[in-house]
């Protein structure tokens, strides 16, 4: 069974990220959807709000499982003997920045293969940036966000 690990902060999870998880049910059995907590970075939605978001958002996908994990992604994947990762791709400059990460986890890890998926030109826009900068300003994020994720509840 081919296994891929999905990681990213999902802060919070997107159509744009549904698009990639889809792409990459294609490629693999299963995909693990690991939200990452980055001690170093102020997050809109506590990591267990971030999962349950992606459970309500996947709820009826088959063979996806979400987990969260703190430290090196190469590190997860060594703990859940996983040798790829997906990285979703928007735009030129994304690809930049995960190449140069994905040569870092190679490095490390030399038995672990990023594998790049882009997102399709309607999703291409949407970014966790953008969707939380529209919650923070009282807009409609329903637009980028995956039905059912039920969003509202935990901005408060």
């Amino acid at each position: 069974m081919k296994t891929a690990i999905f990681p990213g902060s999902f802060d919070p999870f997107t159509l744009g990220h549904l698009d990639v998880l889809y792409s990459s049910l294609k490629l693999f059995d299963k995909v693990i959807i690991a939200v990452g907590n980055n001690v170093l970075k102020k997050s809109l939605f506590s990591v267990e709000e971030r999962v349950e978001i992606i459970e309500n958002a996947t709820r009826e996908t088959d063979n996806v499982e979400i987990c969260s994990y703190t430290g090196l992604t190469v590190d997860l994947c060594r703990d859940l003997n996983v040798n790829f990762i997906v990285r979703g791709l928007r735009t030129t400059t994304d690809f930049e920045m995960e190449s140069v990460v994905a040569q870092a986890n190679s490095r490390m890890e030399p038995e672990i293969i990023t594998v790049f998926i882009p997102s399709s030109p309607s999703c291409s826009f949407i970014s966790s940036t953008v969707v939380r900068d529209v919650l923070l300003n009282g807009g409609d994020a329903t637009l980028f966000l995956p039905p059912g994720t039920h969003i509202e509840r935990y901005l408060k």
